[in-house]
């Protein structure tokens, strides 16, 4: 079955734990949210049907074994499992960024999974299903944008009053353009929390850019 895609290119990773790594992203169309400070919009309507193979066939064109599934929202599309299997069976490292709100136990072992837990700067936290955070495995990625202090604050007591992944693998970013890195780390330091600061890097690098990259 064929899927609605927005765009297919290549990039280095800027988010997660593989940040800095030469990846090729599937952003799929459409999503169940409207975050305040979301910077992909065009993905909510655009795009095209896809097939499967045709997907596969231009993740193969640029060489590369570590490839994201994001969106949007891809866990929207039901076929999404299925790419992420049929990736997973070439022997890509797959990861997939979903927004919270589906249950990640739909995608297949063998997937990173990368649950972006929407703070209340969003305007999202209620669609949240939490009962994701019990069903991470152990490579998988807790992410936490932050657009303001309040929204440390809710990361903090969210991390203390539920199951995390290891350190390394919670990540907090600064929501641009309301918070400034540094002053996120400033944070991070005065009370460390079990968490890695998580800067955009496609941003600093192509910040002209903003889809494509």
């Amino acid at each position: 079955m064929p899927l609605r895609v927005n765009e297919i290119f290549l990039s280095l990773q800027g988010e997660s734990t593989y940040a800095g790594l030469p990846c090729v992203f599937v952003r799929l169309t459409g999503c169940n949210l409207r975050c305040s400070y979301c910077d992909t919009p065009y993905a909510y309507d655009e795009g095209r049907w896809v097939s499967q193979g045709e997907i596969l066939d231009a993740i193969g064109a640029y060489g590369v074994r570590l490839v994201e599934i994001t969106g949007g929202e891809p866990l929207l599309q039901s076929e999404c499992p299925e790419l992420a299997s049929a990736l997973l069976g070439r022997g890509y490292t797959v990861l997939v960024e979903t927004n919270g709100s589906q249950d990640i136990r739909l995608l297949p072992e063998g997937c990173i999974r990368i649950v972006d837990l929407k703070c209340p700067g969003s305007g999202m936290t209620d669609r949240m299903d939490f009962q994701n955070l019990h069903r991470l495995g152990r490579r998988d990625e807790v992410k936490f944008v932050l657009r303001d202090r309040r929204d440390y604050e809710w990361a903090r007591e969210i991390m203390r009053s539920h199951p995390m992944p290891e350190p390394g693998r919670t990540l907090l970013s600064p929501a641009h353009p309301f918070l400034c890195a540094r002053d996120l780390a400033e944070w991070m330091l005065a009370d460390p929390p079990p968490a890695r600061l998580q800067v955009p890097l496609h941003r600093m690098l192509w910040p002209e850019q903003p889809r494509g990259r």
